[in-house]
């Protein structure tokens, strides 16, 4: 960048900051005028009995005048002489407002300390204006909420055909992310994704509870962590004098309460890992896992094939769903292949019966750099992460997965050296993990040792090794199945959305300036 440039920009910010700075006084000014004038200019309640969408809606022409009082956020003015117009945003849309001197009286005047992002409550009659637009008729007002801070101004125009056009839009993927209450004024596409995040987690929670699966809690801060591989989070409780961890997964704690004799049940619950931030990863998400007594992974790979369809329906009335570019189509059947399988229909080569050395040397011949720590779970790990995984993007089962990178999972009834495991691959990422879990203690504490072992020889994702979960599976687990489902990337899915801060309110961020 060159100096003149550098000096052009360093100009137009120290520009920028003295007009913020002279409209920051410009709302102090009107404040205090609105407090010398005996407002309240942050109010204690107002009843609302109207919303901006229903109103329109339900308005007829030639039907008595309609009363309401709706409350919401100024987003335009035009203040003029005798009488003014406003929108308001409230939870459902935005309304117009027509102010006039002779209803209002003195209080007219006090509309000149109004600015855009005042809060405001009105009593008026709904009526449609000469130009067509339902609006409301304003008898009286209340400032519920004085803005001292400028919003970002996004205009509108709605063009013949019904299309809304966005100009000048809060559009720094940094600062909507930092300053999401900016992001959900002055975006209000940006709600619909949180609303149909929370119609997400109504419906699964729905679909289990309806399936007599029983909600459940288990520890945010564990001794030993387990049932992922990850990196944790450590703390230290001052009273006990130990050291915790936040949990990176809930699998240890529920199937504990299926040894205890629950038949099913689920957590809808944060987890955190200590990891790397990128588009599909933030060190604070939401999981979903279940477990259910009896069951094996072939039964559950019906139930997470129906339950995900049926949402994706429930939200847009179809299976077939915009991706990007693509669309992705969850009807059922979905395919369904090996593991083995897979990286062979990808790579050509087939791996099932290669030991570590002969894995890695493959791995290293497709221009695969792996850290030496790795053993042979985590090079195929490697190999279908960078070679099936970007390719499966129709909803995809990959089942049959090798023991060494499934310390949880059950063996395999016909396929020695496999274990009886899934994963749902949709748009090139794993959107669910589920095993036929193991429940044999001897088997397990084998599992969890051959882990201690990869974590001697440096890979600190290994699995702990949990003694407390080797003493209850010794009283006895039943055949179960489990399943976990990333909350996240099924809204990132669901919603079409290209990164996992898109879907969460306040995703985690760097300190503000560095």
């Amino acid at each position: 960048m060159t100096e003149d440039r550098q000096g052009t920009q360093q100009e137009d910010k120290k520009l920028y900051q003295q007009e913020v700075n002279e409209l920051l006084k410009r709302r102090r000014e009107e404040l205090k005028h609105l407090k010398q004038s005996g407002i309240v200019p942050y109010g204690y309640e107002y009843e609302v009995t109207g919303y901006s969408e229903s109103i329109k809606k339900e308005f007829e022409d030639g039907v008595p005048a309609k009363r309401c009082r709706v409350a919401g956020r100024i987003m335009s003015m035009r203040k003029m002489g005798k009488a003014s117009f406003m929108h308001i945003q409230d939870r459902e849309g935005r309304i117009q407002l027509y102010l006039r001197k002779d209803a209002l009286n003195e209080r007219y005047d006090l509309i000149k300390q109004l600015d855009i992002g005042d809060i405001i409550g009105v009593d008026g009659e709904v009526f449609r204006t000469k130009m067509g637009e339902v609006s409301i008729k304003a008898d009286s007002f209340e400032v519920l909420a004085k803005s001292l801070r400028p919003l970002p101004v996004v205009k509108e125009r709605t063009k013949e055909d019904g299309t809304v056009v966005r100009y000048d839009p809060f559009s720094d993927k940094e600062l909507r992310y930092r300053q999401r209450y900016v992001d959900l004024i002055v975006n209000p596409q940006v709600r619909d994704v949180f609303i149909k995040r929370a119609r997400i987690i109504k419906f699964i929670r729905d679909y289990l509870d309806n399936r007599s699966f029983l909600e459940v809690e288990t520890p945010a801060l564990q001794p030993i962590y387990g049932g992922a591989s990850a990196r944790p989070f450590i703390t230290h409780h001052n009273t006990l004098d130990m050291k915790l961890y936040l949990r990176i997964a809930d699998e240890l704690y529920l199937k504990r309460l299926i040894v205890g004799g629950f038949d099913g049940v689920y957590e809808i619950a944060k987890d955190f890992r200590n990891e790397g931030m990128d588009r599909n990863h933030n060190p604070e998400f939401t999981m979903l896992e279940l477990y259910v007594a009896y069951k094996d992974y072939k039964w559950m790979m019906d139930f997470v094939e129906q339950m995900i369809a049926g949402l994706v329906y429930a939200i847009h009335d179809t299976h077939e769903i915009p991706v990007g570019e693509k669309t992705v189509d969850f009807k059922p059947p979905w395919n369904r292949l090996t593991m083995f399988g897979a990286i062979k229909e990808f790579t050509g080569i087939d791996i099932s019966q290669m030991d570590e050395n002969a894995l890695r040397k493959s791995a290293e011949n497709l221009g695969l750099e792996l850290d030496p720590s790795a053993g042979a779970g985590k090079i195929i790990d490697e190999l279908f992460g960078e070679f099936v995984e970007p390719k499966l993007i129709q909803p995809t089962i990959i089942m049959d997965y090798p023991v060494s990178m499934s310390p949880l999972a059950k063996p395999h009834r016909h396929k020695e050296g496999l274990v009886e495991r899934f994963e749902v691959i949709v748009n090139g990422q794993e959107l669910c993990n589920a095993f036929s879990e193991l429940n044999d203690p001897i088997d397990q504490r084998a599992r969890f040792e051959e882990q201690m072992a990869l974590r001697e020889r440096g890979d600190d994702e290994a699995h702990m090794l949990d003694e407390d979960y080797l003493r209850a599976l010794e009283y006895g687990m039943p055949p179960a199945a489990g399943l976990g489902i990333g909350i996240d990337r099924l809204t990132m899915l669901i919603t079409n959305q290209e990164s996992i801060r898109d879907v969460i309110l306040f995703p985690q961020m760097r300190p503000e300036g560095k």
